[in-house]
């Protein structure tokens, strides 16, 4: 039986919702196969983003059959960005596929992925922030408080997130910005944005093409993926390759549960993790962003402006005191360690 989103809305977070997930937490002798449900709100025009995702669902399908039946969701066919962390806390979901920068709210320690300053040596240096590093590690650790557990970080984090300005109003350097309204999805780009004079503005990325074609933001800080997989190369003037934010994809299981599953499900899952680990962030960074994505935006006629080193040396000010804010908020002595170990420190 196919599970739609109404169907599963209407029984979310009920009693009987409850126990069909739980059920597949049986011995395996009880029964042939534990179900597992996973959902990601990622499209699939979202080429590089959705190779992981797919690629670990289709492991799961070829090596662990036998001890899981995976239902997977993909475009919010299931649920919606804002209600994929509430479903894997209540029990509704088993995993879940997440954007960091959606949800630093709910889990701040997630926020060293996006911080200006720090997101270029990530870039840089993947294996800083790989399965079974220190910072991984570490990020499991503040995790377990929210009683989530990351399978990976796919490998790496995401080439970081440029400033795109609308083709009525060009941004060619940080001076440019004041006035302006743009838009940002986490709280470290809202702070850097706003720490030069913009009006940071919250806009789903389904809902920007649209609002850079009415000249409701006049600029975004997105990441190639959002522009490629929104044809939003159709609405920009030009690209401002400030690395201003970043953010990872993670697939996130609840702690809780994840004890709970049998040793053949858990192995199962890691072992998709594994392969999530070795090859979607490289995937993306290494070969469709450069050798596909961003071909299309220069031939699209998109301005790319590099940052001057001026902008660079502000930025690099301007991020310190959003680090400061983002230390203090997930404890300054872990937030001063999650930094060190990005900058290989």
């Amino acid at each position: 039986m196919t599970l739609k989103r109404r169907d599963f809305l209407r029984v979310y977070g009920s009693a009987a919702a409850g126990a069909a997930v739980l059920g597949g937490f049986l011995p395996s002798s009880a029964q042939a196969a534990t179900r597992m449900t996973g959902v990601t709100y990622l499209p699939l025009s979202y080429k590089a983003l959705s190779f992981g995702s797919n690629g670990f669902v289709e492991h799961l399908k070829k090596n662990s059959s036998k001890a899981i039946n995976v239902d997977f969701f993909h475009s919010g066919k299931l649920l919606k960005a804002d209600e994929q962390l509430p479903a894997l806390r209540s029990g509704t979901i088993d995993f879940m596929f997440h954007t960091t920068s959606y949800i630093t709210r709910s889990a701040p320690i997630l926020g060293i992925t996006g911080l200006p300053g720090v997101v270029e040596e990530l870039h840089k240096h993947p294996s800083r922030i790989a399965k079974g590093s220190p910072l991984f590690k570490l990020m499991n650790q503040e995790l377990a408080k929210e009683d989530l557990y990351m399978l990976s970080m796919g490998g790496g984090i995401l080439e970081p997130e440029y400033l795109w300005s609308g083709k009525s109003s060009l941004i060619q350097s940080l001076d440019d910005i004041k006035g302006k309204r743009v838009r940002v999805v986490s709280f470290e780009a809202t702070g850097v944005m706003e720490k030069f004079g913009a009006a940071a503005v919250r806009i789903p990325s389904s809902e920007l093409y649209l609002a850079m074609q009415r000249g409701t933001v006049d600029a975004a800080v997105a990441n190639i993926s959002t522009i490629i997989g929104r044809s939003l190369q159709e609405q920009s003037g030009g690209c401002y390759r400030l690395p201003i934010t970043a953010y990872g994809i993670g697939v996130f299981v609840q702690k809780s549960r994840w004890e709970k599953m049998v040793p053949e499900v858990r192995s199962g899952m890691e072992a998709a993790a594994a392969w999530f680990d070795a090859e979607s962030a490289k995937e993306a960074n290494m070969k469709i962003y450069p050798k596909e994505f961003w071909p299309k935006v220069k031939a699209s006629g998109v301005k790319i402006i590099e940052p001057s080193a001026a902008d660079i040396a502000r930025l690099d000010s301007a991020g310190a005191v959003v680090r400061g804010t983002w230390a203090s908020q997930v404890g300054t002595d872990i937030g001063e360690k999650a930094i060190a170990l990005a900058m290989g420190q």
